[in-house]
């Protein structure tokens, strides 16, 4: 029997309402495979009161052990709907400082590549989005910490099914030339 080859690991990242969540779902999809939704969206939506730091910390910890959980059934690639750097993110903007634990598990566990989403797609409230006007400002946010810590990340652009293409496009030519491959971002045509 062939030996399994180790799962690449995706995440997904960016503002609110960016398309997160129709990615995650969509590339899971075409690839045949598992993603890991983000566990504060039902969490916060199902709370019914203003969340706190204890909350946070729990969806964040949620967040791993659901992931350690539906990985070991993924088909070649896995997606995760957020990730530790967003987690060290709302930490830190909300609360003004992140637990150590965050830094050590983005540091231990980096993921194969990111997907930043841009913001060139229109915000649509719901309950549980905070920072219609400071999309822009946790993109610019985001991609720091990713050039800080000098991952690999790709800048997700397009509407509609041009940015399911576009990040499927992008899976492609980043996993199938690894020679090609740079911690630098990788810039759409669009």
């Amino acid at each position: 029997m062939p030996e399994k080859l180790p799962i690449l690991r995706i995440a997904v990242i960016g503002p609110e309402s960016t398309g997160k969540s129709t990615l995650c779902k969509g590339l899971a999809e075409h690839f045949n495979t598992l993603f890991a939704p983000e566990f504060a969206r039902d969490y916060m939506a199902n709370l019914h009161r203003k969340y706190t730091e204890s909350d946070v910390l729990y969806c964040i910890a949620e967040q791993i052990n659901l992931e350690t959980s539906l990985i070991k059934n993924a088909n070649n690639y896995f997606f995760s709907d957020t990730e530790n750097i967003m987690a060290k993110v709302w930490m830190e903007d909300v609360y003004n400082y992140y637990p150590d634990w965050i830094e050590k598990a983005i540091q231990q566990k980096p993921y194969d590549l990111y997907l930043l989403c841009n913001t060139d797609l229109p915000f649509e409230n719901d309950p549980v989005r905070e920072n219609p006007l400071r999309r822009e400002f946790f993109f610019l946010w985001y991609e720091s910490e990713l050039k800080k810590r000098k991952l690999p990340y790709a800048i997700i652009k397009g509407s509609g099914p041009d940015r399911l293409v576009n990040a499927i496009n992008i899976i492609h030519n980043f996993f199938d030339n690894p020679s090609g491959r740079h911690n630098e971002p990788i810039h759409q045509n669009q």
